[in-house]
């Protein structure tokens, strides 16, 4: 079993910036994939960015590539995601979300990868 509790979700302007962090329990939290998700009313969750268990580069969704920075901390237990140049169309809730094993990026972007999910974290984006 994993435990995920996702925390830093407000309210911003527009254009400016917010740090979601998750911390994580349960399990060797090194072994873990760990990524990030969103979903905003009326629309799928969807991938935002993930992070394999090893030293391999992360996966961003388009949408945020260039704006989001993911990233982990083994000692810590803790995945981030720093959002920059925010936008109303980020508005949503941001969940974390962790799996045993994923190989690409059609595996790091899909929803049924992920075994385990935090109860997310609101990001409310102002124009």
């Amino acid at each position: 079993q994993v435990q995920l509790v996702e925390s830093g979700g407000g309210l911003v302007q527009a254009g400016g910036s917010l740090r979601l962090s998750c911390v994580a329990s349960g399990r060797t939290f090194s072994s873990l994939v760990v990524g990030w998700f969103r979903q905003s009313p009326g629309k799928e969750r969807e991938f935002v960015a993930a992070i394999p268990r090893g030293a391999g580069s992360p996966y961003y969704a388009d949408s945020v590539k260039g704006r989001f920075t993911i990233s982990r901390d083994n000692a810590k237990k803790t995945i981030d995601l720093q959002m920059n140049s925010l936008s109303p169309e980020d508005a949503a809730v941001y969940y974390c979300a962790s799996a045993d094993y994923c190989s690409g990026y059609g595996c790091y972007r899909s929803i049924k990868t992920y075994r385990y999910w935090g109860q997310g974290t609101q990001v409310t984006v102002s124009s």
